[in-house]
């Protein structure tokens, strides 16, 4: 009597981990992690009022940018990728902007409306992210990292203690950046809905829904024939 086949490997579920946790990619996220703090006194001290701590921030607000930029590069090309990683990259990311942000509307350098667009935006594609995530990845498109340039770009602009048309110069990037990343956002939006619609889970669940309503099986469903 020949066995019966076992269910199929769902393609949607998280793969085992066979990566050690311990690598560069992980310690870089850390580091970004760390620097948050350090970056939100360094900003804060004073009323914002030292030039000399201010560079300082720009410095470690800089450190964590590049980490930003090649922990996740590290990872794909030696393979390094990590459940943690993946978890903890957006969050690192999103404080770091976030603190960013906070602070520069504390001390008054930032309108507020400003702040909370760019905060609206990031933690709803987030949470976006997690919403697809069984249905696959949204890759991030130019829109996006052009986003992602811009923003530090202007942040920086806006921690250094700039005047003249440098401080002038810095709402207009900031105005760009702003501008990506409504749209940018919007975009991420309907491509999250479009994969949840097209994706290859969601297509089989579709397929089981009108087999079931009209009583036959699913193509490539098992049918367990044993008594």
């Amino acid at each position: 009597m020949s066995a019966v086949p076992g269910p199929a490997a769902d393609p949607a579920a998280t793969p085992p981990q066979s990566v050690r946790l311990v690598n560069l990619p992980n310690a870089l996220t850390l580091l970004r992690l760390v620097v948050v703090p350090l970056f939100a006194v360094l900003l804060l001290s004073d009323g914002g009022m030292g030039d000399e701590r201010r560079i300082w921030a720009t410095v470690f607000f800089s450190l964590a940018i590049i980490t930003d930029r090649y922990d996740g590069m590290i990872a794909r090309r030696r393979n390094q990728v990590t459940e943690f990683g993946k978890l903890a990259d957006p969050i690192a990311d999103k404080a770091l902007t976030g603190t960013a942000l906070v602070g520069l509307s504390v001390l008054g350098l930032l309108p507020w409306w400003v702040t909370l667009a760019v905060l609206v935006r990031e933690v709803g594609v987030t949470l976006l992210r997690f919403w697809v995530i069984r249905h696959g990845v949204i890759a991030a498109s130019r829109g996006g990292k052009a986003k992602t340039v811009l923003q530090a770009l202007a942040i920086g602009l806006y921690i250094l203690p700039l005047s003249g048309v440098l401080a002038s110069a810095r709402w207009w990037v900031m105005g760009a950046a702003l501008v990506l990343t409504l749209i940018t956002g919007a975009d991420y939006v309907w491509r999250a809905l479009t994969l949840r619609r097209t994706s290859a889970r969601a297509m089989a669940a579709a397929a089981a829904r009108r087999a079931a309503g009209s009583g036959e099986p699913a193509t490539g469903a098992r049918t367990d024939t044993a008594a």
